[in-house]
């Protein structure tokens, strides 16, 4: 008997055998139940989520023997051809591959048809979104009056290139990403069932590897078993996917609690000796800092037989909740311009370096300019006609992960040609989009403009803002809008006011779409439908204007 992979032979055949999927089963048990029976049904997820395996659980739950059931028997004709892929009205189609207007058609064709063997002639398509405009035309037709025995079943990766007017004809179902925990315990269930011995750390690997993808997790076990020789063992699972021994993680943030510069480059080079993806580190690092993020904040939910649990705690002991968040960003950043690089080496180096130049306490973390009174000669900060003359804004740090995101826009500031005059209108807002700004965005978003003249511009700012009013975000703010206008201007700022800001009018006009979005939803006579007939709700959270 010829092998049958995992992937295949774990294939769900029930809906309480899902996995990670509770919400959709639920809404489509109660829909059976009730012989509430819609003639469409859109999944999208990404792969190996379930969208397939759903929709044959669904084909035998509408056409058992024993009836429109939410638990189908598994032994019946029906049952077993669907299982098997020979039941003659189930037809899955892959999108991917048949996609002109002349398979749709061939296929709304066999629609026309009663069904041979079953109840329904139910109809698969999957990856949907790759039909062409003319195929989704003809299916739309189809879908607007559907025969009375017929229900598709759509499948997508890609929700947001399917035509809204199909969209508005389905019942959608988001199928989520599996979590890690969960592709763990079923991975678990299967190995014991197998009889392969396996290690815990192992799957947590594989459950890794396979970003949300029970598919791919059962395919990496596979693949993790014939690797082993039947057996499922950490280091044999860490050279099956590169994956990077977590010590050499542990000890690259132990150099950077204890600020050693050659210790840092020492392991780097070691991790090149051996080849290791340097890619694959900078994720695996960034996986690391927010394990110690969840560890130094709610360590109970540190798994106890992690076996990197002890190490986990004692770095969560040892970094401060701000250096944790700067190294995950930093490490972020840094494998988004590992391809700039000359070489994935030096990029990885300088990544590291980064974290080490800005850590808080750092000699070099705070410029020269951070240090200057908040008043100077070319921009004047005057106190509230309400507040005692002797208010006095305190200087503050420039925050190192700011630092660290604008150090490329800045540096292109700086060296950027002074342009031709330009005239002003009076529109703060439109000025504000026009200027090349880094640190200073948040000062000019959240000013407001009172008046101007050829060389001065009065700005307030509210005093609910006043901590962006640092002297190195006022330098910076002056030097663009000189450099805009090709002349000197001074700015003056004044804390109070600031009721009509570029910030204050981009909120007001975001909270106008959201309500015009929701209002249109809510009235939507589709969504009103499915309340009526569901039970659904509407999450005002997950309602999102178009731009």
């Amino acid at each position: 008997m010829s092998y049958q992979v995992l992937a295949r032979k774990w294939r769900p055949k029930l809906f309480e055998s899902l996995v990670g999927q509770d919400h959709v089963v639920r809404a489509l048990t109660n829909a059976l139940e009730q012989k509430r029976l819609h003639h469409a049904y859109l999944f999208t997820g990404t792969r190996g989520v379930g969208k397939t395996t759903i929709a044959r659980i669904l084909a035998k739950s509408l056409n058992c023997e024993t009836g429109i059931t939410a638990k189908p028997c598994g032994v019946c004709a029906a049952c077993v051809g669907i299982d098997n892929d020979h039941f003659i009205d189930y037809i899955e189609i892959n999108a991917a591959s048949t996609r002109g207007i002349d398979d749709v058609r061939s296929l709304l064709e066999q629609a026309t048809y009663a069904p041979t063997q079953g109840r329904f002639k139910v109809f698969m398509l999957d990856e949907v979104h790759q039909l062409t405009k003319e195929a989704f035309n003809a299916l739309l037709k189809t879908l607007e009056e559907p025969p009375a025995h017929v229900k598709f079943i759509l499948g997508t990766t890609d929700p947001q290139k399917v035509p809204v007017t199909v969209l508005s004809r389905c019942l959608q179902f988001n199928l989520r990403q599996m979590a890690g925990s969960s592709i763990i315990d079923h991975l678990k269930t299967v190995l014991t069932r197998e009889n392969i011995p396996f290690d815990n750390v192992a799957l947590q690997l594989i459950a890794r590897g396979a970003n949300g993808s029970m598919r791919d997790a059962l395919s990496l076990l596979d693949q993790a078993i014939a690797y082993g020789g039947n057996k499922v063992d950490q280091q044999e699972v860490r050279a099956m996917l590169g994956a990077i021994d977590q010590s050499y993680l542990f000890e690259l943030l132990h150099a950077l609690i204890d600020a050693d510069g050659a210790k840092l480059i020492a392991q780097a080079k070691a991790m090149e000796q051996r080849s290791l993806s340097f890619d694959t580190a900078l994720s695996d690092l960034a996986n690391l800092l927010q394990q110690t993020a969840i560890a130094q904040t709610v360590p109970d939910t540190i798994a106890e037989d992690l076996s990197e649990r002890a190490m986990l705690l004692d770095l969560a002991a040892r970094l401060s909740a701000e250096e944790i968040q700067l190294y995950y960003q930093i490490a972020l950043l840094g494998r988004r311009d590992l391809g700039l690089a000359p070489d994935e080496f030096a990029g990885f180096t300088m990544t590291l370096l980064r974290m080490l130049a800005f850590a808080p306490g750092s000699t070099s973390q705070a410029p020269e300019a951070s240090q200057k009174p908040v008043a100077s000669t070319s921009s004047t900060v005057a106190p509230p006609a309400q507040e005692s003359k002797s208010t006095s804004i305190p200087a503050t740090t420039v925050p190192p992960t700011a630092i660290v995101e604008t150090a490329v826009e800045e540096s292109a500031s700086l060296l950027a040609p002074a342009p031709h005059a330009q005239t002003f209108d009076g529109n703060w807002r439109a000025l504000v989009e026009e200027l090349k700004l880094g640190l200073a965005r948040a000062l000019a978003h959240n000013c407001e403009l009172i008046s101007f003249d050829e060389f001065n511009m009065h700005l307030s700012v509210a005093n609910s803002q006043k901590h962006l009013l640092e002297s190195t975000y006022q330098e910076k703010l002056r030097s663009a809008i000189q450099q805009y206008f090709g002349k000197k201007i001074q700015l003056h700022f004044v804390i109070g006011g600031g009721e009509n800001t570029p910030a204050q009018q981009i909120t007001q006009e975001k909270a106008a779409l959201q309500s015009h979005a929701q209002t249109a939803i809510e009235e939507d006579d589709f969504v009103q439908a499915l309340v009526k007939d569901f039970g659904a709700q509407i999450i005002p959270t997950s309602i999102k204007p178009l731009q």
